[in-house]
């Protein structure tokens, strides 16, 4: 073992520099632009910056009033079936019921669906993290071991196909509406698929490879609130069925608040519904299946349309006059500041 003493260096030798080289680059000599800072130009971006702000902002918010929306709550006039949703030995029975309502003006354009919740947290964390990414990706259906917990496996072992939290959670009311034109009634055509991010339909989520959706899912079962199992989900388009079923990937999104909208349907634009929704009569029929009793939570039904901004939403609107407004006070602000020392300057100056 070497002496530590061999380390220190020796008497008369000269200690390394730990100074940086002598260069322009770790000197910091190099070529530099060194903005002067000067009462014209500071306030000229205050006064700019405000300027864009509110431009954009009245912009934004004139957009998003434009948007014509309209909002059915059923969560009261569905009371019977969500009290008989709620006794769990009704599960596998069906219960219906309408709301009537009327456009006096014509949606014109793409209308959109949403349903809405309200006090509905899906921002808790276990809520959140209660979902398998292996899974949905359909790399391993039986999965053992994950966040899942407790709807991972039944009792008797068997795994459910989707587990989680989320996937068990998942809003399952199903939502026509009707067009009551002058003695006859026409079932407005709805779009089912094309409603999800592309991102989350080709890359997010996958089905496992098999010849069928039945054999892939083979040796798991359904979450215990769901009525059919994951490949039966849309009985009308097997393309729409197991992990890439549109409603199922929109409500794996979860909300950030307990408010929120998720896309059900959109309206298709064909024969009478061409221009978009005719003013008239109209009726949701509701097959009830999502009850929301229990942690004082309310439902609606929303028909929208939508612009280059998006929906009808003018946070964003706001949030840019806000920091317009901010932007062209604080202007003003230093100008008054500036004002009041170049006389106090003169002042002196003459004495």
């Amino acid at each position: 073992m070497k002496n530590k003493t061999s380390f220190l260096p020796r008497e008369g030798e000269a200690q390394p520099s730990r100074c940086p080289d002598n260069s322009a680059f770790k000197q910091q000599r190099l070529p530099a632009w060194k903005p002067q800072l000067t009462i014209a130009s500071v306030l000229s971006s205050f006064f700019l910056t405000g300027a864009f702000c509110l431009t954009v902002g009245v912009c934004l918010v004139l957009s998003a009033n434009s948007v014509r929306e309209i909002q059915i709550d059923y969560s009261d006039k569905c009371s019977d079936c969500s009290r008989f949703r709620e006794n769990s030995s009704n599960w596998n029975k069906e219960c219906h019921c309408s709301v009537n309502f009327t456009l006096k003006e014509a949606i014109l354009g793409d209308v959109f669906m949403y349903y809405g919740l309200e006090n509905f947290f899906q921002n808790h964390r276990r809520y959140v993290t209660s979902r398998s990414d292996a899974q949905l990706l359909g790399r391993n259906v039986n999965i053992q071991r994950s966040y899942c917990a407790p709807f991972i496996t039944y009792r008797n072992g068997t795994p459910m196909a989707p587990c989680g939290a989320i996937a068990n959670s998942m809003f399952n009311d199903t939502i026509d509406l009707f067009y009551s034109r002058n003695s006859s009634v026409i079932q407005v055509p709805l779009l089912k698929t094309g409603n999800s991010w592309w991102t989350d339909k080709n890359v997010k989520f996958r089905n496992p490879e098999s010849y069928n959706l039945s054999s892939a899912f083979a040796g798991t079962a359904r979450p215990p609130y769901w009525q059919k199992p994951v490949y039966l989900l849309d009985e009308e388009d097997e393309r729409n069925n197991g992990f890439v079923n549109d409603d199922f990937i929109i409500w794996m999104r979860v909300s950030a608040f307990a408010t929120f909208r998720n896309l059900y349907r959109r309206v298709r634009r064909v024969r009478h519904f061409a221009e978009g929704l005719p003013a008239g009569n109209y009726t949701f029929r509701i097959s009830y299946n999502f009850p929301v009793t229990r942690f004082k939570g309310r439902k609606h039904v929303i028909l929208s349309t939508v612009v280059w901004s998006g929906g009808s939403n003018p946070f964003l609107g706001i949030a840019y006059l806000v920091s317009g407004t901010a932007a062209t006070l604080t202007g003003f602000v230093i100008t008054g500041i500036h004002l009041k020392l170049r006389k106090k300057k003169t002042y002196f100056q003459k004495q």
